[in-house]
């Protein structure tokens, strides 16, 4: 199935693997993903870079062919909208972060900034390697403490669906056409400044 209707409209040429990435929501359930992907998109992500090389980042794996139970613990662990679709993914990743600094124990304030830049290098890995990944918000947070006994001084945050992409006829209608929205980003005035806050740069 060619995806190519999913590349990014971009006003300048960025790299094939960012402008190939997108968060399906329709994943092909009997398409596993093997142990070997899943090592390279953990390499992936324990190579971004972080505040004092703390590495805040913690991930939750639940693989939906290989432990349905586990699978099935992760999954109630989401928000009922977004259980519908993403238990068809092979793979689900829980997400947290540990708060403060091993070094001083003082609060990690970039702790979410440094997880969102591993999950970032495990995308553009995941696209890599073929497969898609659907980050998602709607995490019910206490149910991922209490699911997995997640420590004092860490914080659970999202969720990520993993898997190959597949036809959207195996969506609910409400989402068949959010899989085939047309792709759209803020213009770079409202978000590249210069000089004062709102002031576009110039640059564009």
């Amino acid at each position: 199935m060619s995806h190519n209707r999913h590349l990014a409209p971009t006003r300048f040429p960025i790299h094939d693997l960012l402008a190939r990435r997108w968060s399906p929501r329709a994943f092909d359930p009997a398409r596993e993903v093997s142990d070997d992907v899943l090592h390279r998109l953990f390499e992936a992500a324990r190579w971004a870079p972080s505040s004092f090389n703390e590495q805040p980042w913690r991930f939750i794996v639940a693989r939906r062919n290989i432990d349905p139970a586990g699978f099935e613990k992760a999954i109630g662990c989401l928000v009922e909208p977004n259980q519908v679709w993403a238990r068809q993914a092979p793979v689900l990743l829980l997400t947290a972060i540990s708060t403060k600094f091993a070094r001083n124990g003082s609060d990690n304030r970039c702790a979410e900034h440094d997880l969102g830049l591993a999950v970032g290098n495990l995308s553009v890995q995941a696209t890599h390697e073929g497969l898609h990944i659907h980050q998602m918000g709607g995490v019910k947070l206490d149910a991922v403490k209490a699911a997995y006994g997640i420590p004092e001084g860490f914080e659970p945050l999202t969720a990520i669906a993993i898997g190959h992409p597949t036809s959207r006829a195996t969506l609910p209608p409400d989402l068949k056409e959010a899989e085939i929205a047309p792709r759209v980003r803020k213009p770079f005035d409202d978000m590249v400044f210069s000089g004062n806050w709102g002031k576009a740069s110039g640059l564009f």
